[in-house]
């Protein structure tokens, strides 16, 4: 986990989590780390590491792409010719059929996008996806996913004169963007999204009151159907911005952080959760 904030400050620290102990631990790496910010994505690749792109801070906005490999404990930052994206935070990324980094939408100071793009790890270099025709609205503070047959699931944020949006679209790299079906789920932003196999995992996030949310669902991967997954038991306050993770080896959800009316450190998981 990189950077962050806590209202007014900044993180450029690097933590790990032991699965098996349940135990953070801070990182010390070399190299060239990003620098402090929030609002950015993080994602792992296999054979490259903890890939973190965009973020804020203050009133700069980052488009760099850097690279943790836990092998050498180093940070690297990756070449980023081509297509760059233009500097933003609030956007959405997710390691696509193809091996490519696929980012989509996000805000800065200047106004929201609606722009996709793919980057490369052979050729470090990004290209312009960008569908024609009609897509997703300009956005941020959503988050993005892949479904089984190949399509770029993308769901819900915020746009220009609306706090919290409740839309899922979809994007077939042949056919461009098409709307599902409306989710069932209230409307949300900067909510925590994970998947198991076949199913996506979304918890809490924002709604269009402004206040926190703390409900718990599933979105099949295949068929795009929504399913409120009923509490048990005590469970995290109502949150936004946290982070969440699948751990399949335990049938597990872990929940970290987020901010309902302070910031949370707190760490959460979700039990006997199918890897289906």
């Amino acid at each position: 986990m990189f950077g962050g904030r806590d209202r007014g400050t900044l993180f450029d620290d690097l933590w790990s989590y032991d699965l098996a102990s349940d135990r953070w631990t801070r990182v010390d790496p070399s190299g060239d780390a990003p620098t402090a910010r929030f609002g950015h994505t993080g994602t792992w690749v296999d054979g490259v590491g903890l890939v973190v792109w965009s973020g804020q801070s203050g009133g700069d906005f980052f488009a760099d792409i850097h690279a943790y490999d836990p092998a050498t404990n180093r940070w690297t930052r990756l070449p980023d010719a081509g297509a760059v994206p233009e500097a933003r935070y609030g956007s959405c990324a997710a390691l696509g059929p193809d091996r490519r980094l696929w980012i989509s939408h996000g805000f800065t100071h200047a106004g929201r996008f609606a722009d996709t793009r793919a980057y490369d790890f052979d050729a470090r270099a990004w290209a312009d996806a960008t569908p024609a025709g009609a897509g997703p609205v300009k956005r941020c503070l959503h988050d993005c996913i892949w479904s089984l047959d190949g399509r770029l699931v993308l769901y819900a944020g915020q746009t220009d004169g609306v706090a919290a949006l409740g839309d899922l679209w979809t994007l077939d790299l042949s056919d461009g963007w098409a709307q599902a079906a409306a989710p069932e789920p209230p409307a949300r932003q900067l909510y925590a999204l994970a998947s198991t196999g076949s199913t996506g995992w979304v918890f809490g996030g924002r709604g269009v009151d402004g206040i926190a949310l703390e409900d718990v669902w599933t979105l099949d991967l295949e068929s795009l159907a929504w399913q409120q997954v009923p509490s048990a038991g005590e469970g995290p306050d109502g949150r936004a911005g946290a982070t969440l993770i699948a751990d399949t080896a335990r049938s597990r959800l872990l929940l970290f952080g987020g901010v309902g009316d302070a910031a949370f450190g707190d760490t959460w998981q979700l039990a006997n959760v199918s890897s289906r």
